[in-house]
């Protein structure tokens, strides 16, 4: 069942499909309804929530999963977003790699993009800013505003701005640092 549900999703939507698909068949076709059928966020080669956004999809690179499948989530990739693999995110996410000139609103400042390492966690609501980088296994505390890089990973952020506030082992080991 599971090789026909595949083939039929295949057939629908055959640039998401030759990456891979993390998702059950309902969740799929639900999203590909939305996108393709009542064309809500039909620019976005992969699954997305219609009450979320996706600016300049062609410059994010999304890991093996679907950023902002959750709810309300905004991802500015104008200057470019990577996720890693297994990058999770929580409801109303932002990814914002773009900024305005503060001496003239009307312009946008290049930055590096934004770097989400493998094995992250973005909690509900968290804001992760632009040339931000954040290491392998790196949680993001619900609410938390990320203004600089936390490169080294293995760890949780939280607050506003966001600071380590503790370290984790290794991301799939069965003790806790």
């Amino acid at each position: 069942m599971k090789a026909i549900l595949d083939g039929i999703l295949r057939i629908l939507w055959p640039a998401y499909m030759k990456s891979g698909n993390p998702h059950a068949f309902r969740v799929v076709i639900k999203y590909w309804f939305f996108q393709k059928v009542l064309r809500v966020n039909s620019h976005v080669p992969w699954p997305v929530h219609p009450t979320s956004e996706v600016l300049a999809p062609q410059l994010i690179q999304r890991g093996n999963r679907t950023p902002a499948l959750s709810m309300c989530c905004h991802i500015d990739g104008r200057n470019g977003v990577r996720f890693g693999k297994n990058v999770w995110m929580g409801h109303r996410v932002s990814v914002i790699s773009q900024n305005h000139d503060l001496l003239d609103y009307a312009v946008y400042t290049a930055a590096a993009p934004v770097v989400i390492g493998d094995d992250c966690w973005l909690g509900a609501g968290c804001v992760i800013l632009p040339g931000v980088e954040l290491g392998h296994h790196t949680v993001v505390g619900a609410g938390a505003v990320v203004t600089r890089s936390f490169p080294e990973g293995n760890c949780v952020i939280a607050g506003n701005p966001a600071r380590v506030v503790k370290t984790l082992a290794a991301y799939g080991s069965k003790t806790d640092a």
